[in-house]
């Protein structure tokens, strides 16, 4: 291979690649005209065109983005192959055209909006992003906001592009609620951090997550979704300025309240957040003496996104499920106050119990054990746990979610401590034997609590 040093110092080769994606993204426009077939013929041709690119040309270095090609740099950037984001659409492609066989499909405005924020969305971005040359990559907020500007806009035109002229019958509100849902997730995969190629995933990721979306056939309206989209985003840029979630949580708490708002209710993310506030509060509840023993969380109490979905999955389920079955409106209201319960319940047991004087004990055994120890129970960490999910109990009737206070103090405060408690359970046993994480954890015993509390409403309402 000739020697391309000489290249590095003159030319800027990430934002090159950020170029000719944006280029490749007009391809969209023949998108219309042409059957998915040709356009799989066509994505197949360019790949074999990337593979046998030569060597020893810049174009080479920039396409295929090997660390190797990067002699003077004493840090080696992250791969971010041209040629892994033509794999993720031809596959995306493959896929309708094997479905256009069954009675399945896999509409082709998904495919357009799931490249579009792939190439213009995240070239974008990264083209305004100026940490990644020649560093690890890093993104930004501002970088972030770019990303889910242009990846909605540009997803629901060239979406609409295709509707328009193949004479689709989806609707418009239809098209711009998968784009959000699109952008957001993209914007998200290209924020966690992964030996993956972001350039592979990110296509791949919005693909699937539109796709599952656009077939529940199900939308929501599209002023109601922009405001679900600004106040969570608004709200996840103030909890990253404030510094109790880093970029990734950002993003997941922006996906959560616009599918939660959108398919629940405004009070029904408030509720939710109420969880993380109360959690970024106590996890900074002695937070020295919990890092002098070695408890503390990670990165000063900063949440990620495995944080937040591992707690927020039940809710996020139980929400589309309100949007969807309203007859079973007032049983899932119930589940839900239940999951959320026990998220805040387990967190501060976790933060608090931890802090007390006397020893935990392992809640199968009650045999003492040291603080921070999978399955420890304590006394202290019990109160925390009741005292949390009758928080959460009491401002559901606050705001209305539920009209019987002293129902949703029962069922909420019994979901949430029985669902803590299992949390504990699992710890100490599956956990223990290191067949789930922590995170795995949090999320079995959310289902957990939101089927308690759904059991006591089936049991208890005709009582109230």
């Amino acid at each position: 291979m000739a020697d391309v040093s000489r290249y590095i110092k003159d030319l800027d080769y990430e934002h090159c690649k950020q170029l000719i994606h944006i280029v490749f993204g007009f391809v969209l426009l023949l998108f219309p005209f042409v059957s998915i077939y040709s356009l799989l013929a066509g994505s197949v041709f360019v790949l074999i065109l990337l593979r046998y690119i030569p060597e020893e040309s810049v174009l080479y270095c920039i396409v295929h983005d090997n660390p190797s090609y990067y002699p003077n740099q004493p840090k080696k950037p992250k791969i971010r192959s041209s040629y892994n984001l033509v794999v993720s659409i031809t596959i995306l492609l493959l896929i309708g055209a094997i479905l256009d066989f069954t009675s399945f499909s896999y509409p082709l405005y998904v495919i357009s909006g799931a490249f579009a924020i792939s190439t213009f969305g995240v070239s974008t971005a990264n083209y305004v992003n100026r940490k990644i040359a020649y560093k690890k990559y890093t993104l930004t907020l501002t970088s972030i906001i770019v990303l889910l500007g242009v990846g909605i806009i540009t997803s629901f035109l060239s979406s609409s592009w295709i509707i328009f002229w193949q004479n689709t019958p989806i609707t418009y509100g239809m098209v711009f609620f998968v784009s959000v849902i699109g952008a957001i997730t993209g914007a998200l995969f290209e924020s966690i951090p992964s030996n993956i190629d972001t350039n592979f995933i990110v296509p791949l990721g919005c693909g699937m997550v539109m796709w599952m979306f656009a077939a529940f056939g199900y939308f929501v309206p599209p002023l109601q979704m922009s405001f679900a989209f600004a106040f969570s985003l608004l709200l996840g840029i103030l909890a990253y300025k404030a510094g109790i979630a880093d970029i990734s949580a950002l993003l997941s708490a922006a996906l959560l309240g616009v599918l939660i708002i959108g398919f629940g209710d405004f009070f029904w993310f408030i509720l939710l957040l109420m969880f993380f506030i109360l959690g970024g509060i106590f996890t900074k509840y002695k937070y020295k003496y919990k890092e002098s023993i070695g408890i503390a969380q990670s990165e000063g109490g900063i949440r990620s996104y495995e944080n937040v979905f591992s707690n927020s999955t039940a809710a996020l389920c139980l929400a589309i499920a309100y949007g969807i079955y309203p007859e079973y409106s007032s049983l899932i209201i119930f589940a839900y106050l239940g999951a959320v319960a026990t998220a805040t319940g387990d967190t501060l047991a976790s933060e608090i119990g931890t802090t007390a004087k006397a020893k935990p004990r392992i809640i199968t055994t009650l045999k003492p054990t040291n603080p921070g120890t999978d399955g420890a129970i304590s006394v202290l960490g019990e109160i925390a746990a009741v005292l949390g999910s009758i928080c959460i109990g009491l401002l559901a009737y606050l705001f209305g979610m539920v009209d019987n206070l002293l129902l949703s103090l029962v069922i909420g405060t019994a979901g949430g401590f029985i669902g803590t408690n299992i949390d504990s359970l699992i710890g100490a046993t599956i956990q223990e034997k290191h067949f789930l994480s922590n995170s795995g954890v949090n999320f079995v015993a959310t289902f957990a609590g939101a089927l308690i509390s759904g059991i006591l409403y089936i049991l208890m309402y005709k009582l109230f």
